[in-house]
């Protein structure tokens, strides 16, 4: 595979990753699909990052990302074991 169309393979999927996190943490439905609402969103977002509260804001967030991955991972482990239990019967 060429240069160019592997580093757009990689750019593409990592769009595809972050537009998932924005439909996983429900902020599609909660705007109503507004582009502008999803934008003026994340332009706050990155203006709290260049604050003097940086480092705190990207603690506290970065803390309930990985509650809410775990939580997930809790409830998808549960749900696979309990249809594992539920097929053999």
């Amino acid at each position: 595979m060429r240069d160019w169309a592997l580093k757009r393979r990689i750019r593409t999927r990592h769009l595809i990753e972050l537009g998932g996190l924005v439909i996983k943490a429900g902020l599609v439905e909660l705007t109503d699909d507004d582009r502008a609402a999803l934008y003026g969103a994340f332009l706050a977002v990155a203006e709290k990052l260049r604050g003097e509260d940086r480092e705190k804001a990207l603690a506290i967030w970065k803390q309930r990302g990985r509650q809410a991955f775990e939580a997930e991972a809790g409830i998808n482990s549960a749900t696979r074991a309990s249809n594992t239990q539920a097929e053999r019967g």
